[in-house]
């Protein structure tokens, strides 16, 4: 009896590792697949498009991506308390300006963090653009989002055309003045 219990222990062992393989392989597509898509020159539709989010600072208020089809609206995923967020802020309100100029906004979505904390990020750097909370992470994950700061620009045909991980303004140079270009 004994000498069958050994084999099967490892046997169960090595099952449960491929199962556990398979499921995280099966599952990181969404993930790395935005992100694939766009490295490979492709421009996937925005995921999670019509999930309504609670607008920052409203009790009631809620707010899609769907809602600015027609703009060429750049998505930043930030957090009151990220260094890196506070280090690129600087070029998200270049940005926020640029855009508006041209009928296009920033779309802010706070990750991880307060609602006292992200209203006092976007006092504290003179960001106003319409920013919506993910409670539940749910909408970060349909981006691949898993740090902080991570943008995308998403054109007026609901298109994700540029990511980056911290915003420059060289990447902000190439990438937001090319969505504008191409949405005239």
């Amino acid at each position: 009896m004994r000498r069958f219990a050994v084999p099967s222990v490892v046997s169960a062992v090595v099952v449960a590792l491929l199962v556990v393989l398979a499921f995280g392989v099966s599952n990181d597509g969404t993930t790395s697949a935005l992100i694939s898509q766009l490295h490979a020159g492709h421009h996937p539709i925005a995921p999670d498009s019509k999930m309504p989010l609670p607008l920052l600072g409203s009790s009631n208020g809620r707010k899609t991506l769907a809602s600015l089809r027609g703009k060429v609206v750049m998505i930043n995923f930030f957090a009151g308390w990220c260094d890196s967020c506070q280090a690129e802020a600087p070029q998200i309100r270049a940005a926020e300006a640029q855009l508006r100029a041209r009928g296009g906004t920033v779309l802010g979505v706070t990750f991880q963090d307060s609602s006292p904390d992200a209203m006092s990020f976007l006092a504290r750097y003179h960001l106003s653009f319409p920013t919506l909370r993910d409670p539940t992470g749910a909408f970060a994950q349909a981006y691949g989002v898993y740090q902080i700061p991570q943008t995308y620009i998403v054109g007026p045909k609901g298109d994700v055309q540029a990511e980056t991980v911290v915003v420059t303004n060289g990447w902000l140079t190439k990438n937001l003045d090319l969505a504008l270009a191409r949405s005239t």
